[in-house]
C-alpha cells in the first residue's frame, strides 16, 4: 500500500510563505496524480490543487490562483505545494491524496482516493 507523508506546515503571519511536501519512501510516486486538499474547522474539505502523474497538467482552486504553485520531483518521490502571500483564510489542515495513473486535473468528482497522508497544519495569523 502506498504510504504518503506531508510535511512543511507551521504558523506564519499574513503575507508569509510555506512549502509543503507530499512524499513516499516505499513506492514510486511517478505513476500517481497527486491532489492537495485542505479542511478548516467547521468547514467541508476542499480541493486546493492537483498535478497529473507526468506533471503536464496542473489545476488550482480559484482562491489560491496566483499564490500557490504545485510541482513534482519524481526522482525524489515528492510533490510540493509552494504557498506564497498566505492569508488567514488559508488556515487549515492540508493533506495530499494519490490516484493511480491519474491523467487529468482536476480529477473527476467521483474519484475515490485510497491513499492519503495524515495531514499537516497551516496556521496564518497576526
Amino acid at each position: 500500500q502506498l504510504q504518503l507523508a506531508e510535511s512543511g506546515g507551521g504558523a506564519v503571519q499574513p503575507g508569509g510563505s510555506l512549502r509543503l511536501s507530499c512524499a513516499t519512501s516505499q513506492y514510486t510516486l511517478e505513476y500517481y496524480a497527486v491532489v492537495w486538499f485542505r479542511q478548516a474547522p467547521g468547514k467541508e474539505r476542499e480541493e486546493v490543487s492537483c498535478i497529473t502523474h507526468n506533471g503536464e497538467i496542473t489545476h488550482y482552486a480559484e482562491p489560491v490562483k496566483g499564490r500557490f504553485t504545485i510541482s513534482r520531483d519524481n526522482a525524489k518521490n515528492a510533490v510540493y505545494l509552494q504557498m506564497n502571500n498566505l492569508k488567514p483564510e488559508d488556515t487549515a489542515v492540508y493533506m495530499c491524496a494519490a490516484d493511480l495513473f491519474g491523467s487529468e486535473c482536476p480529477l473527476p468528482s467521483s474519484t475515490t482516493y485510497n491513499y492519503w497522508g495524515q495531514g499537516t497544519q497551516v496556521t496564518v495569523s497576526s
